[in-house]
């Protein structure tokens, strides 16, 4: 067995690769950028080694840095978690050269599944059913187009190399090609380095099931049943779960034989995933899709329900040691479902968000996991992936399982940076997922009845106020009844006002009066209540017309962060915001919707542009976004440049309305 381990990776999966080490006794290494620096994984490492700056470019990607740092710590093997090198060929053999040990399958078995259109072409020899579509390597944008239109739309554009849903573009009209072609280059080429892209017919009432292989070294190869992860939107899962509530016992059969023939098409070994579509409606007509030569995220929930740790068996296969168990072995206890927990907002499309963490809530209980790498302090940027964590719910059945995991959700809280937290509880509680009935499509035909938040309620602002007065009172609890406070007046105490504002919403005044133990509140048109606090470190519990409620509570940069139930509320003092500094979007203002890096700019200053046209494109934790005109009209401001970073709701250009542009034979 190996003495030292080095992890290519960061995150929650370096955590919990780096975890499972040392249960082993095995020396762990962890690596990490200058962004990284005090991450969780390099404190629970044995070793931390910093490998350069932020871009993963020029750090987590850089076979040459990665090697240098398992030479030089004594690693005699590389594990590489998922993303990053893990799928990298190159990487693969570079470690075969160096000496070290990957945590892998073979070079050969990389490549021949690393590439969607040779793998699929390996399959289809070896008998397994694939989407019909055309995956000839090197096509040119016009030989895209044309397969798409000799496929019929709707179509799917995928990029040859990579997964995670990046670069991909579901394509319904003739006229939608160019766009997409390009944009799909574009994201598959700053991703994975390769722009190469098949054309796959759109299978819409779909649902995605994928197995779990493990293979020894000396020739045993095992399927671990399947895991469903029909729950997506911009095809990246969201919800996970194992076994699938579609299958039966034959169709579980026939895939994992279909998965395990596949597997063994090109030689596999350690721990992979064989993924299939499946028509929702004729549940024994699947697909195969691609085959993920490396650990998934979602293989906590197969772990649950086998009881095998997979980074284990992957460690132990890697040293040569043979499966301990086979296929007649493997059986399914009970029911596991997973949620991803992401830095983004998705009531703007799921745009990824970034900030510090101010505060942190973690659930906790039977049958609950958490895989996370989130601690106070940690900085989320907009240079990697936006997921943060995932909860991981166990049950013997189904129904139990999904309501522990939504009372998990309840009391995960990340305060100080905008997640999907509330999302997930309401995805879990749709009438069709309650009944097993998923397929990739369910989210967005769901629309804004899943992602809209609800506002705030008149007890959120009442926290959020008393938890400013708090601030401002004297320590101890008890009061002289000389010692007047600011906002009283002889006679009786006079009321003080905080306007507080959620983002997007109107300010509501709260006016109160007393002290926190014994106070009045008032929140907007409602009739004044009698209302008393406590915090204790960070916690707030609070009584509002004897409604009692405790949150998690921050105060950061004039904003009160609030936690309570799977909400996280930002409420900031109005009198704190910024003002808008220009037009509004209405007024033909472009603001950015999410912080990251402008890739690409389409307009110039005095172009004339038609509403919706693109003017640039944002590219944050590997998502871009392409901002267009609000209006109809010129372009009156482009305030940045590619290459440029922005903030959050930045202006970065201003059209000026058709109507409202100066006449030019005036000039």
């Amino acid at each position: 067995m190996f003495e030292t381990v080095l992890v290519a990776n960061r995150g929650e999966i370096a955590v919990r690769v780096i975890r499972t080490l040392r249960e082993m006794g095995i020396r762990s290494v962890a690596v990490h950028s200058d962004a990284d620096a005090g991450a969780l994984h390099t404190r629970l490492a044995d070793v931390a080694v910093p490998i350069g700056p932020a871009p993963a470019a020029q750090s987590y990607l850089s076979i040459e840095r990665v090697l240098e740092a398992a030479v030089r710590t004594g690693a005699q093997a590389i594990h590489p978690g998922y993303g990053f090198l893990s799928e990298n060929v190159e990487f693969a053999r570079a470690c075969e050269k160096a000496g070290i040990v990957f945590i892998g399958p073979p070079v050969a078995a990389i490549e021949a599944m690393g590439d969607k259109i040779r793998a699929k072409q390996t399959v289809m020899a070896a008998g397994v059913p694939v989407v019909p579509g055309r995956t000839e390597p090197g096509m040119t944008d016009d030989e895209v187009a044309d397969a798409a239109v000799a496929v019929g739309f709707p179509v799917l554009l995928k990029p040859s190399a990579g997964g995670g849903g990046k670069g991909m573009r579901v394509v319904r009209t003739e006229e939608e090609l160019p766009d997409a072609i390009a944009g799909a280059r574009r994201e598959a080429r700053g991703s994975f380095g390769d722009d190469t892209l098949l054309v796959e017919r759109y299978v819409g009432n779909s649902r995605h099931i994928e197995v779990q292989v493990l293979g020894d070294t000396h020739g045993n190869l095992i399927h671990l049943g399947e895991r469903e992860c029909s729950l997506q939107r911009r095809h990246q899962k969201v919800i996970e779960e194992a076994p699938s509530p579609l299958l039966d016992a034959a169709s579980r059969a026939s895939m994992g034989r279909a998965a395990v023939d596949a597997a063994k098409a090109v030689g596999y070994t350690g721990a992979g995933t064989v993924e299939f579509i499946v028509d929702a409606d004729r549940p024994r007509d699947f697909f195969f899709l691609e085959m993920n030569t490396r650990l998934q995220v979602e293989h906590p929930v197969t772990e649950c329900v086998t009881g095998l740790d997979l980074v284990e068996q992957q460690i132990r296969i890697a040293a040569g040691e043979p499966l301990p168990i086979d296929q007649s072995d493997v059986t399914l206890d009970g029911h596991a479902i997973e949620a991803r927990l992401y830095a983004e907002d998705p009531a703007r499309g799921f745009l990824p968000q970034a900030g510090t963490v101010l505060g942190l809530v973690e659930p906790s209980g039977p049958g609950i996991r958490l895989d996370s790498s989130l601690a106070v302090g940690t900085v989320v940027g907009s240079d990697y992936d936006p997921m943060l964590a995932k909860v991981i719910a166990w049950a013997p059945t189904r129904e139990t399982a999904r309501a522990r995991l939504v009372g998990a959700l309840g009391h995960t809280a990340v305060l100080g940076v905008s997640t999907n937290a509330a999302f997930l509880r309401a995805l879990l509680n749709d009438p069709d997922v309650v009944a097993g009935k998923l397929d990739t499509g369910l989210i967005e035909r769901r629309g804004d009845a899943l992602t809209l938040p609800e506002p705030p309620a008149p007890h959120a602002y009442a926290a959020a106020a008393l938890a400013l007065l708090i601030e401002g009172e004297p320590a101890g609890s008890a009061v002289d009844r000389w010692d007047v406070p600011d906002g009283w007046r002889l006679g009786e105490p006079a009321w003080t006002v905080r306007r507080l504002q959620v983002a997007g919403g109107d300010p509501v005044e709260v006016r109160l009066r007393g002290r926190s133990g014994a106070a009045e509140v008032r929140v907007g048109n409602g009739e004044p209540v009698p209302a008393r606090a406590f915090r204790d470190g960070g916690r707030l519990t609070v009584t509002l017309d004897g409604l009692t409620a405790s949150y998690a509570v921050v105060h950061e940069g004039g904003t009160v962060w609030l936690a309570a139930d799977g909400r996280v509320v930002a409420l900031r003092e109005q009198e704190r915001l910024s003002s808008s500094a220009g037009a509004s979007a209405a007024d033909g203002a472009v603001t950015s919707p999410m912080p990251g890096t402008v890739t690409v700019v389409q307009a110039a200053v005095g172009d004339e542009v038609a509403a919706g046209t693109p003017l640039l494109v944002v590219e944050a934790m590997k998502m871009e976004h392409v901002l267009t005109a609000p209006v109809a009209g010129t372009v009156a401001e482009l305030r940045v440049t590619a290459g440029q970073t922005v903030a959050l709701d930045e202006r970065v250009a201003l059209v000026t309305p058709a109507a409202a542009a100066p006449d030019r034979q005036e000039l």
